[in-house]
């Protein structure tokens, strides 16, 4: 089982021999992803293998640098937290809180739909996360299933913080994300805040609800056409059964094509204070007391059998490569200074 919290961390730096690599449990971009164990407190993490090389010709160096730079300044319960980073020459290894649970899209695979108590509880969660982030300056500008992680008891955390960012009135040159789930400010290029979060939510809210996206394409110009056509809007007679007028309000509200008009443009508070969870049992779900309405199943939704090779060459010319990127990735590290006693600590200034 994982642990979200921190550990106390010796003097020593960290490095790769500290760990014991149990199987593969996925494929990033860049490398593998690991299930380990930090041998000397037999506590279980995911580790991210990232290969420096593919790193640099996929031209994501400040990608993986903002995602370490944005992960060391803030630790929250319904966020996946780094908890080591560290690198040698090869590699990068980023090594966080292990959610045994899968994410949202595998799980939204096999049930096609998700019903309106999963759907909230899953909103509840990646709200808490959202909230956090906003309050403080950062816009996480890639929310979809893929990057929502289930633990073994059903909480849902917003993990991937590569394209995260701090709030920037200037950013409209910022144009990275899925175009299914990207804000139509964000699709034109415009300058963006918070409310492109939302947007995002809403869409998957939507999917949940519908089983497909409101705007849907094969590419990001097609979905940007489709954006700028119309507005969606659920209408009563396409609520599903079992669903309530409340979350169709609400999914309408986040999906508002204009940021101005969109729940959460003024801010979480908007988005909680909606009549589809202001009576949620914030203080529940926070203590993590609640049980969750959808439960993965108990063993890791990953297969240990999955063997994941990158072809790799040990030859002069690679050796000489790595010695010409190592300053790019100076820095990267990182390990815990203190245990944090309970969920949250206060995200430092930039």
């Amino acid at each position: 089982m994982g642990n979200s919290q921190a550990e106390i961390c010796n003097d020593t730096s960290i490095h790769k021999a500290m760990f014991n690599f149990k199987y593969i449990i996925g494929r990033g971009g860049f490398g593998k992803v690991w299930k380990v164990e930090l041998k000397r407190s037999k506590t279980t993490y995911a580790m991210k293998e990232m290969q420096k090389l593919k790193i640099v010709s996929k031209k994501s160096v400040y990608s993986v640098m903002n995602e370490m730079k944005l992960l060391s300044k803030f630790q929250h319960p319904f966020i996946v937290n780094m908890q080591y980073a560290f690198q040698d020459k090869s590699n990068l290894y980023l090594a966080m809180d292990l959610m045994p649970g899968g994410d949202l899209r595998y799980h939204f695979g096999r049930m096609k739909r998700f019903d309106e108590q999963q759907t909230k509880f899953f909103t509840a969660c990646i709200m808490s996360g959202l909230e956090y982030l906003h309050v403080h300056g950062i816009i996480h500008r890639d929310i979809k299933p893929e990057n929502i992680v289930l633990d073994e008891s059903g909480y849902a955390h917003i993990t991937d913080f590569g394209i995260a960012g701090i709030i920037n009135p200037k950013n409209y040159k910022d144009t990275s994300g899925t175009p299914g789930y990207m804000a139509p400010e964000v699709l034109c290029r415009k300058s963006h805040g918070i409310a492109a979060d939302y947007f995002a939510l809403g869409v998957m809210i939507y999917e949940f609800m519908m089983g497909k996206r409101p705007y849907d394409g094969k590419n990001r110009k097609e979905i940007k056409e489709r954006v700028l056509a119309r507005q969606v809007q659920l209408k009563k007679s396409d609520i599903p059964a079992g669903w309530s007028l409340e979350a169709a309000d609400f999914v309408n509200k986040l999906i508002q094509r204009k940021p101005e008009n969109r729940l959460g443009n003024n801010g979480p508070q908007d988005v909680k204070n909606h009549v589809w969870l202001r009576d949620f049992p914030w203080p529940s779900l926070y203590d993590k007391t609640m049980a969750s309405p959808y439960l993965p199943a108990k063993s890791d939704n990953f297969s240990p059998n999955v063997e994941l090779d990158f072809p790799g060459d040990d030859d002069s010319e690679v050796s000489l490569k790595l010695d010409t990127v190592q300053e790019m990735f100076k820095g990267y590290h990182y390990e815990c200074k203190k245990q944090n006693s309970k969920s949250e600590s206060t995200l430092s200034s930039q």
